[in-house]
C-alpha cells in the first residue's frame, strides 16, 4: 500500500521494444499494461510508434481511456520505422533529446523487454538516479523472467563492489503490472551519501550561464 507521504504517480514512461518479441506473453503483458494504466487513470508516455510491444502499450492504454504522449526523433518519423504513433506525437531532433523530454514529462518509469535501446534508456534514467539528479522510481516488468539474468548481474556487480547496496535498490522488478505500480507507488529512494551532496541545480544553472555567455562572444 502507498504511503500517503508519496505522490501520486499521474504519468508513467513505459520503455520496452519496437518488436513483439518471441513469446506470445511479451505481447499480453504490454497490452495488459497498457490496460491497467488505463484503469488507473495513469498517462502514457513512450517512445512513439505503433508496432511490436510499444504499440502494444500505447494503443491499450489510448483506447483505456489515458492520454498517450510518443516522443520520436524526425529521423525515425520521417522514414515511418517504427509505425504511426497512437495518441499526441512530440517530434525531437535527437535520441538523447527524446529521452529528456520522456523523462521530463514522467513520475515513474517501466521497462518491459526489449534490446538495445530499452537497455540504454533504462540504465541512463537509472545513472541518474544514481547520481541524485532525480528520485522518481524505475522498474522492470519482468515478463516471463526476461530480466532475470540482467538482474543476477547486478546482484554480480554489487558482490564484485562496483555497484553499491544503495545504487542496487533503484531498480524495481516484478511480474505482474499491477505488482510493479503499486511498488513504484510506494518506492522510497535510499540515496548514497556521497551523492546527496551533489547539488544539479547549480551545474544547471552554471551550463546556462556558459551558453548564455557564448552567445553573446
Amino acid at each position: 500500500m502507498a504511503s500517503s507521504s508519496v505522490p501520486k504517480i499521474k504519468n508513467i514512461c513505459v520503455f520496452c521494444g519496437s518488436n513483439p518479441g518471441k513469446e506470445k506473453e511479451f505481447l499480453e503483458s504490454a497490452n495488459h499494461l497498457g490496460r491497467v494504466l488505463a484503469e488507473r487513470k495513469i498517462h502514457l508516455v513512450y517512445g512513439g510508434g505503433s508496432l511490436g510491444l510499444m504499440g502494444s502499450v500505447s494503443i491499450a492504454a489510448f483506447l483505456g481511456g489515458s492520454q498517450v504522449l510518443g516522443v520520436i526523433p524526425k529521423a525515425l518519423a520521417e522514414w515511418d520505422i517504427i509505425g504511426k504513433t497512437v495518441g499526441e506525437e512530440l517530434q525531437v531532433s535527437a535520441m538523447s533529446e527524446r529521452l529528456s523530454v520522456m523523462f521530463n514529462h514522467a513520475d515513474a518509469f517501466i521497462a518491459l523487454p526489449g534490446g538495445l535501446g530499452t537497455l540504454e534508456e533504462i540504465f541512463h534514467i537509472s545513472s541518474w538516479a544514481q547520481l541524485n539528479i532525480h528520485q522518481k522510481p524505475i522498474g522492470l516488468l519482468n515478463v516471463n523472467g526476461f530480466y532475470n539474468t540482467l538482474l543476477s548481474f547486478l546482484d554480480h556487480a554489487v558482490e564484485q563492489q562496483f555497484l553499491t547496496f544503495s545504487a542496487r535498490q533503484i531498480l524495481i522488478s516484478a511480474a505482474t503490472a499491477e505488482q510493479l505500480i503499486d511498488e513504484l507507488q510506494s518506492f522510497i529512494p535510499v540515496i548514497d551519501s556521497s551523492m546527496s551532496r551533489l547539488n544539479w541545480s547549480i551545474t544547471e544553472r552554471r551550463k546556462k550561464l556558459r551558453l548564455d555567455l557564448s552567445l553573446s562572444l
